[in-house]
């Protein structure tokens, strides 16, 4: 039988004519500089997208085949995405910028794009999320170009279980990938790990340690609505107090003495239950039960050139055909601001109108 054709569900964007009623309405705000919304929220963390497509098919990410990807010229070229940065950089003061996918490693421009941005005055701090498929044959030639930190997508250490998660037998690869990160001497190496209840949740203690005893920060992310399969089920969830709870039997977690300062993760310093050694620090990211939208400083970028302002947005705002008709660079940047001046206040997970967003992780960036 033929794979089922999955749909990305990729909304219509908004006109890119700064005037059109489809934008915010940006009457009431305030002639400040930077990119700013109705709440006060300032976004200076650019996430871009460099391509929807991944060579792993992740049960919480993606379908196990059918996916229609975008074209080589649907996506932003290396010169429309160093672009967009220096606007960003120059216009708005953003100082972290993030790549992220699919999976950005498939790119084969990404050196060139990390050495883009790292040429940019001032130099925002440049990061990747990556599944680490290829990394131990690029990562000296990224931190070469200017990459300064790298995230690993990595659920278990355990074959089997990877496996299932990712429906490929491909975890000796990721596993390389990460050494070679560390070699390339790109600190710190932070490790994404989602839990699925029954699947790989009882593997937690393990792979904390596993990545404590390499000088690895893992950071525990609750399962979030973005899935392809919409398999997501808020009452079957590991939430970050059961994480909590898991590592507690093995683990004392105290709160870092650290200002957050808009991060994702809440940190944790780790001891070892039986012997009252400090072993480093652990972070969970809990988007849905423990949201942090008061606080959110990202802005974001899909592969095609389009504003989110919220991973679970419903909207979007198109910055490419601006971008290809010739539009000025302050141009552009009326068209972010417009966008951005719309973000919602949070993203009404804790509603009962909750509407997961058509689009999964993959087709937006994380």
């Amino acid at each position: 039988m033929a794979p089922r054709s999955v749909s990305l569900g990729m909304p219509v964007p908004r006109r890119t004519d700064p005037a059109a009623p489809q934008l915010p309405d940006t009457s009431d705000r305030p002639d400040a500089p930077g990119l700013i919304d109705r709440y006060g929220r300032s976004a200076t963390d650019l996430r871009i997208s460099l391509t929807d497509f991944c060579n792993l098919r992740c049960t919480y990410c993606m379908p196990a085949s059918g996916m229609t990807f975008l074209r080589g010229e649907q996506l932003l070229s290396r010169e429309e995405i160093v672009r967009l940065v220096r606007i960003g950089v120059e216009s708005f003061g953003v100082d972290q910028v993030r790549f992220t996918g699919g999976e950005p490693l498939t790119r084969p421009d990404l050196a060139e794009i990390i050495a883009g941005v790292a040429a940019l005055d001032p130099r925002p701090n440049i990061a990747l999320t990556t599944n680490a498929i290829g990394l131990d044959a690029r990562a000296a030639a990224l931190a070469e170009a200017g990459l300064d930190r790298i995230n690993v997508s990595l659920d278990t250490v355990v074959a089997e279980t990877f496996e299932t998660m990712t429906r490929r037998p491909l975890l000796h690869r990721v596993l390389a990938g990460i050494d070679g990160a560390l070699a390339a001497g790109l600190s710190p190496v932070k490790i994404n790990a989602v839990l699925l209840p029954g699947v790989n949740d009882h593997e937690l203690p393990d792979l904390l340690s596993w990545c404590l005893d390499r000088g690895l920060e893992l950071r525990v992310i609750e399962q979030m609505p973005l899935d392809a399969d919409r398999i997501w089920d808020r009452d079957h969830m590991v939430t970050a107090a059961g994480m909590r709870e898991i590592l507690s039997e093995r683990f004392v977690l105290t709160p870092a003495a650290v200002e957050r300062a808009g991060a994702p993760a809440e940190l944790f310093d780790v001891a070892d239950r039986a012997s009252g050694e400090h072993r480093g620090r652990v972070g969970t990211i809990a988007s849905v039960t423990e949201p942090f939208c008061a606080d959110c400083r990202r802005t974001r970028l899909t592969a095609e050139g389009r504003v989110r302002t919220c991973l679970f947005s419903h909207e979007e705002t198109d910055l490419r055909t601006a971008l290809r008709g010739g539009a000025s660079d302050e141009e552009i940047a009326d068209i972010w601001r417009a966008a951005q001046w719309g973000k919602p206040a949070g993203h009404g997970m804790d509603t009962a109108v909750f509407t997961p967003p058509e689009r999964p992780m993959s087709a937006i960036g994380g």
